[in-house]
């Protein structure tokens, strides 16, 4: 009924730049917070940003003044700029979302992660 498709991941020097996407759609009346979260082979899937519908944000505090996280309401998309990228920062990023759907219930949905990789 719902989907959540990420883009963008790849592979990246120690310094560089990537921009991640996340696009939601179905069956979607209205999206509330939305964020990214990673997870790096064993270790547990943390927070990375997150961002509600009036664009307020929050950073893990490993990623503040690296990362910015943005939406687009009207397109039901989010992105993540990544800057300054460390070989730590390697991961599954997942895209998830508190979803309004039509019988006015709220559901939380994730996709299913693209991977970066820090490394020279």
């Amino acid at each position: 009924q719902v989907q959540l498709v990420e883009s963008g991941g790849g592979l990246v020097q120690p310094g560089g730049s990537l921009r991640l996407s996340c696009a939601a759609s179905g069956n979607i009346v209205s999206i509330n917070a939305m964020g990214w979260y990673r997870q790096a082979p064993g270790k547990q899937r943390e927070l990375v940003a997150r961002i509600t519908s009036g664009g307020s944000t929050n950073y893990a505090d490993s990623v503040k003044g690296r990362f910015t996280i943005s939406r687009d309401n009207a397109k039901n998309t989010m992105d993540l700029q990544m800057n300054s990228l460390k070989p730590e920062d390697t991961a599954v990023y997942y895209c998830n979302a508190d979803i309004l759907m039509s019988g006015f219930r709220i559901y939380n949905f994730w996709g299913r992660g693209t991977q970066v990789t820090v490394s020279s």
